[in-house]
């Protein structure tokens, strides 16, 4: 009983065609060790590390740990650039197997992760954005759908992740209320290589969330999902009852605190009914997925 391989999951290393996605403030090594133990593959912000030391603390701690694929997420236009520069050659140093680019061009970051033998992702919500992340040389294109968990789009995946897969040359990873091995099913189904998971993972026991957060994850529905620009300034996804009743979006180093007591969730909360390790959720997945499958043939 497994989840069918796919090219782009085969050539990365992976047991299944699975993504941990980076998550702000609340992803971390643990994760990204128990997600390569699990064999899906595990990312994270390089921005949790709060400083360049500590980053290079968390890969060097990763490396000794497992020879297992990680991926370590980028935030271009959100980054001070000498941050982003040092933790781009960071990567190169640890040879980091997947970067994940967002928020900005990834041409210059491209060029340097192939030198130094890395898989890129970038992350998209349309096709303009997606032709030009293409033409950058990406070796894939993540299409966040409506849905997600933080930055969302506005297209259902049923749309956004076949016109992508029909239109581009490189493989399409899904993301967007992905939660079970049913939409799993449902999103290879629709093109995808890869699926793109946040909130189920949450819900894990490695995951750096507060107790009080994971519990709210487990205990929503979707309907208290809040789709607003008012947090940040870009549009995502949010658990109702942490946001505060009066907001604007503040990006000061004491805005940012606030960040903390804000939690953001997909539409995915849905399915999601127990806070479990990771393995445990990947082999839930697993059965999910194969039970979808028998229901389908029969």
């Amino acid at each position: 009983m497994s989840i069918p391989s796919t090219a782009l999951s085969r050539r990365l290393g992976l047991k299944y065609p699975i993504v941990s996605a980076p998550m702000f403030i609340i992803s971390n090594k643990e994760m990204l060790l128990a997600c390569a133990e699990a064999g899906i593959l595990g990312s994270m912000p390089s921005l949790n590390a709060r400083t360049v030391e500590a980053f290079r603390a968390d890969l060097e701690w990763l490396r000794r740990k497992t020879d297992r694929p990680f991926a370590i997420n980028m935030t271009i236009q959100l980054t001070n650039p000498e941050r982003l520069l040092a933790d781009v050659a960071l990567c190169e140093e640890f040879e980091v197997p997947v970067w994940i680019t967002s928020y900005g061009n990834p041409t210059p970051f491209v060029q340097r992760a192939k030198a130094a033998g890395a898989t890129v992702f970038h992350d998209v919500i349309n096709m303009r954005h997606a032709r030009k992340a293409e033409s950058a040389g990406v070796d894939a294109i993540i299409g966040v759908s409506a849905g997600a968990g933080g930055h969302a789009g506005r297209l259902t995946p049923y749309a956004l992740i076949p016109y992508l897969e029909q239109n581009l040359s490189v493989p399409v990873i899904a993301a967007g209320a992905i939660s079970t091995g049913r939409q799993i099913a449902a999103s290879l189904a629709l093109g995808a290589e890869l699926v793109y998971m946040g909130t189920r993972f949450i819900a894990s026991t490695e995951c750096g969330a507060q107790d009080a957060y994971k519990e709210m994850v487990v205990s929503s529905g979707p309907e208290e999902i809040v789709y607003t620009d008012k947090v940040s300034g870009v549009h995502a996804n949010f658990l109702r009852a942490s946001l505060p009743e009066d907001w604007t979006p503040d990006r000061t180093p004491e805005g940012a605190k606030r960040w903390k007591e804000i939690w953001s969730a997909g539409h995915g909360v849905a399915e999601i009914h127990g806070i479990k390790p990771i393995g445990e959720i990947v082999e839930d997945l697993v059965r999910e997925f194969h039970d979808a499958v028998k229901r389908l043939t029969g």
